[in-house]
Parts: C-alpha cells; structure tokens; sequence
C-alpha cells in the first residue's frame, strides 16, 4: 500500500485526466449548433455523430479493462491520453461527416481508459471501507469536465470558433503528460496473478449482470444529459448558446459535487458500523430515483423552473461513488479492471442508444419529451438490479 502522501496526487491526477476526458466529449455536443449548419446535418444524423464517441467507447472496454489488469499502468494509461488529445486535436481539422466520425472513434479508442484504469488504480492504492471518497473524487471530474466546458467552450467557440476549440483544448491536454510521469510510481503495476494468467473473460455471474445492467441505465441517462441537453436549451428553452452553455453545466456542479460526496457518506457510515453492502444500496436507491425530476423538467413552461428540476434529477450523481466500491469490492482483486471493463461497456451502451433513441424520437416526433422521459424511467428502474442480482460487497470468487 503506498504512503498516503503518494496516493493523493495520484487521485488528483485521475480527477484532472477524467476533466480533460469529458471536456474533449463535451466539445462535440456544444459545438454542434454552428458544425450541423456547416455540415447540414438534420437531426437523424446529428445522432449519428453525437452517438459515434460511444462505438469505439464501448467495445473497448473490455479489451482495455483485460490489458490493464496485465500491463504496466503507469505507461499505458499515458499512451492512451496522448492518443485521446491528439483525436480531439485533430478534430479541428475536418471538413466531412465522415472524418468527423473516423476521429471520435479514435477519441473513443484512447478514452476508454479512463474507467477502468481509474477504478483499478484506486482498488490497487485503498483499501475496501476507505474506497468511496477516492473513486468518486477520481470520478467526479468527469462531471466537472462537463462544467468547465459548458463555461469555457461556449466563449472558445464564439470568439475562436469550433475548429481552434478543438485545436486547443486536444494539444493543449498533452500537458497533463508531465506531471503524470514525474509523480505516478512505476511501481504502481498489476498483480502477479493477473499478469501470470491468460488472457480470459471472468465466468458469468448474478453479480456482473446486476452491475452492468444498473451501469446501463445510469449512463443512458447521463449521456443524454451530455449529448441532448445543450441543443434542447438552445431549440426549445431558445437561449443563446453562451447561455445554453452554461445552463447545461449547472446539472454537472451537482453530479461533480454528488459523486465525491455520496462515496464519502458511504465511508462515513461504514466506519461507525454500519453493514456496508445495505449502506451502499440505499445511496444508490435514493439517487437513481431523484432522476425522476426529469419527467416534470420537460412538462413545465417556465425554462428557469425547468433547469432547476433538471438540476435536482442530477442528485443521481450520489451513487456513482459507490456504484464504483461496489466492483472494486465485488471483483477479485486479480479482476478489477476487465469487471470494471464489462460495467462500463454495458453502461455505454447506453451511450450509444440514448442519442441515437433520442435523436430517432425527435425526427419523428418533434419533441424532445419522450426521449428525456424514456431516459428518466429507464434511470429508476436501474435501482432493480442492485437489490436483485447483486449479493454482498465482496469478492465472488477467487480465480484459479
């Protein structure tokens, strides 16, 4: 176990690389307005863009999560940030859908990464009951990568334009290069175990399906958020896109905050006795279920009162923190990264289909109701799985 002063700067630099790596998928669905009127995208294909990230995104992770639970972490992870900034770099130079599409792929490739290499460096650097707090800081800045941009790239945009915006928000990135290689320990690595045994996906188990079925139904919910919500504030809120950005950032200040902030409960009440398996639950239960505030956000007139529920159906972002323990904690410790892999390919998923259903439900009814309403459900009924499939908090097995 490394010495706390050495672990902390190592969840700070995980925090800032999840920043960077939401902040160069924000940058798609805020510059969307001013790229669909270059391009002439109806909204059909503007789904089709939005959902492109997710293809690669997705189908990554488990190849990802089974090399990181082999292969030096401290090496692959910068291999793979320099790959993901130089996509988004690059981006500013496209002039076709079909390049636009080549490059997110790309940008998926590289951050696929981040979760699973996150999950397992926390797993590798804290122990079970003190878990919480890290994963969801380490986490968390996805969300505030969200904030950030909806602040900043608005104000590139408008002043530089999208393609300098993507320019200097990719190659800017590679900054973060230094520090992580000067502060990461190259002794951070995998187990013996894992890098002795073959190649394999973990045995089926009630577990992982849970898991992965509820990671489903959050991050259906969060990348509509993410992808859909700039353009609804701006078509049907009609406010300016300076304002429709900062207006969809708001949601995020509260997932940033939730997700360190419901691990930390977790924590907190583990540590005065409390069975951690139920503790955990029920963080999760009373999260998914404020998701609900969704369905009246699109129902109201008032575009002020309209945000605010928005913003109260983010308090889903409690359960992240702990949505994370739960497969450190579930998974051998041989595992942590392919299982992480496999919670986060089902939850991209989700990626895929809530831009693609939404865009889809838009063409053809032109309303942006039933797809945020569908993502609102979907969201509640994640909370099934976890009292249904998934057991107690700790290692269902020991590999062989």
């Amino acid at each position: 176990m490394a010495a706390l002063a050495r672990r902390w700067p190592v969840v700070a630099l995980l925090f800032t690389a999840s920043l960077i790596n939401y902040l160069d998928r924000a940058s798609l669905s805020l510059a969307l307005p001013a790229i669909s009127t270059e391009l002439h995208l109806d909204a059909a294909r503007k789904g089709i863009l939005l959902s492109s990230f997710f293809w690669s995104y997705a189908f990554m992770q488990i190849p990802i999560g089974l090399a990181i639970d082999r292969f030096p972490i401290r090496w692959f992870y910068a291999g793979m940030f320099a790959l993901w900034s130089l996509a988004c770099g690059l981006t500013g130079l496209v002039s076709s859908l079909a390049a636009f599409l080549a490059l997110r792929i790309v940008l998926g490739i590289g951050e696929s990464i981040y979760y699973p290499g996150g999950t397992k460096i926390v797993a590798l650097l804290f122990k079970p009951p003190d878990r919480g707090l890290p994963s969801g800081i380490f986490n968390s800045g996805t969300r505030a990568g969200i904030v950030v941009g909806g602040i900043v790239l608005p104000w590139m945009i408008v002043s530089f334009g999208w393609r300098s915006m993507f320019a200097g928000v990719g190659f800017g990135s590679l900054l973060w290069l230094l520090p992580w290689l000067l502060l990461v320990p190259g002794s951070l690595r995998p187990d013996r175990a894992a890098v002795a045994s073959p190649f394999g996906l973990p045995p089926f188990s009630r577990n992982l399906l849970g898991l992965c079925l509820g990671f489903f139904s959050f991050d259906y919910f969060l990348y509509l958020l993410l992808t859909w919500l700039p353009d609804y504030l701006v078509q049907v809120r009609h406010l300016s896109l300076m304002k429709a950005g900062f207006y969809s950032a708001m949601p995020f200040v509260v997932f940033t905050l939730g997700e360190a902030f419901g691990g930390w409960i977790g924590d907190c009440l583990i540590r005065r006795g409390h069975d951690e398996t139920r503790s955990r639950k029920w963080i999760v239960t009373a999260a998914l279920l404020s998701g609900l505030l969704l369905i009246p956000a699109v129902a109201v007139e008032n575009a002020r009162l309209a945000i605010g529920l928005i913003i109260g159906a983010c308090c889903a972002g409690l359960a992240m923190g702990n949505l994370i323990v739960m497969v450190q904690n579930i998974a051998p410790p041989q595992e942590v990264a392919v299982w992480a892999g496999l919670q986060n390919f089902a939850g991209n998923v989700g990626g895929i289909l809530a831009p693609l259903v939404t865009g889809f439900l838009i063409a053809r009814t032109g309303s942006y109701m039933p797809g945020f309403v569908i993502a609102a459900l979907i969201l509640a009924a994640g909370l099934l799985p976890y009292w249904l499939l998934v057991g107690e908090l700790k290692p269902v097995y020991q590999p062989q």
